[in-house]
């Protein structure tokens, strides 16, 4: 009898925590780098202005992040290799960065892809591993952006 009650307090222990558990773990956000292609609009001068926003949920306070971008022409051809430098942000900061590509219009692009990090650097001095694996990436336009 004392076993059959001390079988069924476990039992009724381990339901919830199996229980609690997932809720518990779903609660905590996961840690993120966005990058959005919000916008791409022709320029006097001739050329495209790409306007990223720029979004810091990493829990670490970076002074210096950029990402290797290649540039896909209409025909699928990468054209371009540029290091997009978003400088420094602050966890929980959003930053509007703006980029020009000159003697393109932005009707030539039909993609821009993260080829891969070229700084991920922490405000405390240190190097972060986690600007790619957590970056996530969106557009707001005709142009993809991408991983």
């Amino acid at each position: 009898m004392v076993l059959k009650h001390f079988l069924q307090s476990v039992y009724s222990a381990v339901f919830t925590l199996t229980t609690i558990t997932p809720a518990l773990a779903q609660d905590a956000p996961a840690a993120t780098f966005s990058l959005q292609l919000n916008n791409a609009a022709e320029i006097a001068e001739g050329g495209c202005r790409l306007t990223y926003v720029a979004v810091n949920n990493t829990g670490q306070d970076l002074s210096g992040i950029s990402y290797q971008v290649g540039v896909f022409d209409t025909q699928a051809i990468v054209t371009d290799l540029l290091v997009l430098e978003f400088g420094d942000i602050v966890d929980g900061k959003t930053k509007i960065v703006q980029f020009d590509l000159g003697g393109r219009s932005c009707t030539d692009i039909s993609r821009i892809t993260v080829n891969i990090v070229t700084v991920c650097d922490l405000a405390d001095g240190g190097v972060g591993d986690f600007c790619m694996s957590s970056l996530e990436t969106s557009s707001r336009g005709a142009i993809q952006f991408g991983i």
